[in-house]
């Protein structure tokens, strides 16, 4: 006993030494998994990545995990919440209890909400780590008038009361489950904040357009989708695009229908009922804008093509102008016949 008591000591001692000499640090500290990282200022000796803390954030004391740091202050951070202490034995044991009290608010508030027909779901239930106030989170359409629901909560819990409404994508990250891929959703395994996510995503990754495919549990479009969308786009600047002309170096022309950039081929389209070949893109070159053209120019017949497809365009455009015309000249006949009916009424004498 009394070299235990020697060695804490000591260990006080050099606290007290290092806090003398060194100023706040900084450590960063998460609440739930995959939760945000919170920044946090200590004394020395500071807490290490994985110690259990007990930090004040806007729903009270609450237990959290350091995962970050520590790193020395910056010039303007003095202004951050302080970190109260480390985590005891007493504190995780009142952090399970809290546990079963967020269980029991849970199926009371969906209780309370059925008696009184609330418009809203129920999401999950969070306490303070001393109880003083419990949130409650739900997702609906609209607002929802759950004055009453308060009333009866706060009278059975004895605590400070909060209903937050949540969007769809916060409500699978909290409920967590499989997507499609069979693994658990990015949101709720590791993702700390939601990034936009975009259609043009899933196209620049020429994906299959369909909602059932590209979206997640939520109904959004899945956040993986914007994991690898960089690199699909600097790797296909090197692909033709769909429906340009291209030669592969077996002589072969036509339009490209499609690209796969993982396998590095292009499907190309012959044209003339003559099928769709496969193609390497290292056998596959781009046609200049210059050469077709080029082409018709050596080429008698495809002048003359050239010269009819011409001549049917301006007699179209001649149609038009003259139809035009006609249709104005009409109207404006009809608009002076119109004007003299309306003449003829006001000289007419009154029998």
């Amino acid at each position: 006993m009394e070299n235990i008591r020697i060695r804490e000591e000591i260990r006080e001692d050099k606290g007290k030494e290092i806090s003398k000499g060194i100023k706040e640090q900084k450590v960063w500290v998460v609440f739930c998994r995959a939760g945000k990282l919170k920044p946090y200022r200590c004394p020395p000796p500071a807490p290490t990545p994985g110690d259990m803390v007990v930090a004040t954030t806007e729903k009270g004391p609450e237990l959290g995990l350091v995962v970050k740091g520590p790193v020395d202050l910056r010039m303007g951070e003095e202004n951050l919440p302080l970190l109260e202490r480390l985590a005891t034995q007493e504190d995780r044991d009142q952090w399970l209890k809290n546990k079963n009290l967020e269980k029991e608010a849970l199926s009371f508030c969906e209780e309370r909400i059925r008696a009184r027909e609330l418009p809203m779901k129920l999401v999950a239930v969070e306490s303070a780590l001393d109880r003083s106030k419990i949130v409650f989170y739900f997702t609906a359409e609209g607002r929802v008038d759950f004055r009453q629901l308060v009333k009866d909560l706060a009278k059975r819990f004895k605590a400070r009361i909060e209903m937050r409404q949540i969007g769809i994508r916060d409500e699978a990250k909290m409920l967590g489950g499989l997507g499609p891929c069979g693994r658990e959703i990015c949101c709720s395994q590791f993702m700390r904040e939601f990034e936009p996510v975009s259609i043009r995503m899933a196209k620049d990754q020429y994906l299959i357009l369909n909602p059932s495919k590209i979206s997640g549990l939520c109904g959004r479009l899945m956040c993986c989708l914007c994991f690898e969308h960089e690199t699909y786009k600097e790797v296909g600047q090197k692909f033709p695009k769909v429906g340009e002309k291209v030669k592969t170096a077996e002589g072969h022309e036509g339009e490209v229908v499609s690209i796969n950039i993982i396998e590095e081929k292009v499907l190309i389209s012959l044209g003339n009922a003559r099928g769709q070949i496969s193609v390497d893109l290292s056998q596959v070159t781009r046609k200049k804008k210059g050469e077709d053209k080029g082409g018709e120019e050596g080429n008698p017949q495809g002048q003359a093509q050239e010269r009819d497809r011409g001549r049917e365009k301006v007699n179209t455009q001649n149609k038009g102008q003259e139809r035009g015309k006609r249709d104005k000249r009409e109207g404006r006949d009809r608009s002076k016949s119109q004007k003299s009916q309306k003449d003829r009424r006001k000289e007419a004498p009154k029998r």
